[in-house]
């Protein structure tokens, strides 16, 4: 008799915490038709510099997804997520491989996350790297596809996605970096932001400038830019403004 009480209160257990774990979800169909103001990685940064007592104001300016530069969604499809238009949300042969090297290391950093789901952690989650953080990322990116298109997700992420210190989405990234709007940036410019996005508040040159020549082979072996432009590029000193009298290394 104790032992079937137990077992019934387990789980009634378990189904309440199913039931609490679904309510509160995000309500993910408010995306459709309105941009969202704000992100839970944007409000950790807002509370990481009130700690510091640092009073900066974040740079965020939102652009609709036909005035973002195609080499720029190029270059983030290729280096983040190259199946994105392809799968529903979870890319669960990349997830599956990543679990693995996780469960090796004990360290849940490698991840294997999608753009979507990149989007529902940025927009809804803290980033703590563990399984059940993880498990609602997946849920969180299956109510994404399921709501909105692939067009309004990618839109969504290249507005929010952290570009820098207080730096959010493409439009003011191209601007704090390269002084123009996310629209005219050129295949060498949107690799340079892309670079960036694995560790956007890192100061270390070398190590943005490796990622951006590796974008550019990228955009290279796809065809999107030639051989000649590549090998150009490369050489080309990191975060380069060219003047307005100066030619264009790489043409749009």
């Amino acid at each position: 008799m104790k032992r079937v009480l137990v077992k019934s209160l387990l789980i009634s257990a378990i189904v309440a915490s199913l039931v609490y774990f679904y309510l509160a979800l995000p309500n993910v169909s408010l995306l459709k038709n309105r941009n969202p103001q704000t992100s839970a990685l944007m409000e950790l940064r807002d509370q990481e510099n009130r700690e510091k007592k640092l009073r900066v104001s974040r740079q965020r300016i939102w652009v609709p997804y036909g005035q973002i530069s195609d080499h720029l969604k190029k270059a983030v499809l290729l280096s983040e997520d190259a199946s994105f238009f392809s799968h529903n949300g979870v890319d669960f042969a990349e997830l599956k491989e990543a679990l693995k090297r996780d469960l090796k290391t004990l360290s849940f950093r490698r991840g294997g996350s999608t753009i979507t789901m990149q989007l529902a952690r940025n927009l809804y989650l803290n980033p703590a790297k563990n399984p059940l953080r993880k498990m609602k990322e997946i849920i969180i990116a299956w109510q994404l596809e399921q709501t909105l298109s692939k067009t309004r997700i990618f839109e969504i992420y290249l507005n929010i996605v952290e570009w820098g210190r207080n730096i959010y989405g493409a439009e003011a990234g191209s601007r704090h970096y390269f002084g123009k709007s996310a629209a005219s940036l050129d295949p060498l410019e949107a690799a340079t932001l892309v670079a960036l996005l694995p560790s956007p508040r890192t100061t270390r040159e070398k190590s943005i400038l490796q990622r951006r020549n590796l974008v550019l082979a990228r955009l290279a072996k796809v065809g999107h830019i030639s051989e000649e432009e590549y090998h150009r590029a490369r050489e080309v000193p990191l975060f380069y403004k060219a003047k307005k009298d100066t030619p264009r290394l790489l043409q749009d």
